[in-house]
């Protein structure tokens, strides 16, 4: 019997990585989970020591092709977690990853501040700590001896890559854009803020596409990972980028995704210079780019809640069965990280308001679930077209009916979920099928049925108070 032909998708997140096996009509046949930890070593850092996210990821290959012993692997597609900072010599990290959530680099941007406007208007970006480009110059004031042990610095899903394939460290537009030292109008790393931040220029890679092959797998890899010798992979892109491949969105339509952080996408969106912008400006891993804000306390804030509250995931949806009205004037603000959008909110600023003796268990796993909702309510306003566009909802942190109607209640929008899960994983199957030689297609997402808002509870006064004391905290 021949054996079906797959594709094996690679998305690192923050917290965790999934892998599936994807077949050539975008099918997925098996998907499989590993966790790993995110550490904070002092108040408002993020890191992971790299040999966690190959070790995780190596299990669960393992897994999906022991679940799936018949089928034909074809090439390899990866996609990861924004912003993060890996410092490599070779292929060898020199210090734990820097991820997203990270805001150390607070200081440094006023490095970027100093910039001629018209120059940092090419970056097309907000200033936001967590990105690659103030890390980098955080190390290079803080930690010299790491910049000077390392040849390049590679975004997350890059470092992973080059443990499958040998050779010069790159990265791709998607990841590139998403630094704080891209140029959006030349498409390409901006000399004078890479000069002006004190950072190194060798530290760049150079930037392929996203659907490029990298290479192929020697013996020695393909060994290890359990793979075909000679097969292709991808160069990759950032898992925002991927969710886009995987969704296939129209231009009339916003991506919602509750994972770790939040993301509210807008597809083709055309890159404009903008010193002030409202949103951020990444390239797509098909040529274009897309606009998207990007909440950080989504489900990161959540499992913090769980962990202070001890409940299960189960007990904290189940507590959207209560009534609306029994939260009260109770309002949770999730900032366990600094937010970026619309303005910047530091780091551990999370917290309760309002709580009163009658305020229970209930009203604290609901509010902070209501937090998340306003959150993304916030980020939705933000981006080009919103008020007019379809919104579409993926990834798990939306799976919950219960959660979506929230969401639909406190947008005051119909919201529909795509019913496909792992979409970030299916985009970056299909990458490998680009590296394979395939086009970069994906039919219209399957949607469950649509979610109207109901007029049983109007969260306008508690979204208001949400934004007051997030205005406090700002101010």
């Amino acid at each position: 019997m021949e054996r079906r032909e797959v594709s094996l998708g690679i998305d690192l997140g923050t917290s965790g990585v999934k892998v599936a096996l994807v077949d050539a009509q975008g099918t997925p046949l098996a998907v499989a989970h590993r966790p790993f930890a995110v550490s904070s070593p002092h108040h408002g850092w993020a890191e992971t020591p790299p040999a966690q996210w190959a070790a995780a990821t190596r299990e669960a290959v393992a897994e999906v092709l022991s679940q799936c012993p018949d089928v034909r692997v074809m090439a390899v597609g990866i996609d990861g977690q924004m912003h993060g900072v890996v410092l490599v010599r070779g292929a060898a990290p020199v210090r734990d990853a820097i991820l997203w959530p990270d805001s150390r680099a607070v200081a440094e941007l006023a490095l970027w501040r100093a910039v001629p406007e018209a120059v940092r208007a090419t970056l097309a970006n907000p200033l936001t700590a967590g990105m690659a480009g103030p890390v980098l110059a955080w190390l290079a004031h803080h930690e010299r001896e790491a910049i000077e042990a390392a040849d390049t610095m590679v975004a997350p899903k890059d470092w992973l890559r080059m443990q499958l394939v040998s050779g010069e460290p790159v990265t791709d537009p998607s990841d590139a854009s998403a630094t704080l030292l891209w140029d959006v109008v030349a498409d390409d790393w901006c000399a004078p803020v890479v000069a002006a931040a004190g950072i190194e220029a060798r530290l760049l890679p150079h930037v392929w596409p996203s659907t490029a092959p990298i290479g192929t797998l020697a013996q020695a890899e393909a060994s290890a990972w359990g793979l075909p010798v000679g097969i292709p992979v991808s160069v990759g892109c950032g898992d925002a980028a991927a969710t886009m491949v995987g969704a296939s969105p129209g231009s009339d339509q916003l991506i919602v995704t509750v994972g770790t952080g939040i993301q509210v996408i807008s597809p083709r969106t055309k890159p404009q210079p903008d010193a002030m912008p409202s949103h951020h400006t990444f390239a797509s891993a098909t040529g274009d780019y897309y606009a998207m804000a990007a909440p950080m306390n989504g489900g990161l804030a959540l499992a913090r809640v769980r962990k202070v509250v001890c409940a299960s995931w189960d007990e904290l949806y189940g507590s959207l069965d209560s009534d609306p009205g029994e939260v009260g004037s109770v309002v949770f603000l999730p900032y366990f990280a600094a937010e970026r959008l619309p303005r910047p909110v530091p780091s551990g600023s999370a917290g309760w308001h309002g709580l009163g003796l009658d305020s229970g268990r209930i009203t604290l796993l609901r509010s902070s679930l209501e937090s998340v909702a306003f959150l993304t309510r916030r980020a939705v306003a933000t981006l080009p077209g919103s008020a007019v566009a379809e919104l579409r909802l993926v990834g798990g942190g939306t799976r919950d009916r219960r959660f979506q109607q929230l969401l639909a209640d406190v947008l005051g929008r119909t919201v529909q979920r795509c019913r496909a899960e792992n979409v970030t994983a299916l985009g970056a199957a299909r990458l490998g099928w680009a590296a394979f030689g395939h086009e970069v297609t994906g039919a219209e997402m399957e949607l469950e049925d649509t979610v109207d808002p109901s007029e049983s509870f109007d969260y306008d006064p508690r979204f208001d108070r949400f934004q007051e004391l997030t205005e406090e905290l700002v101010s």
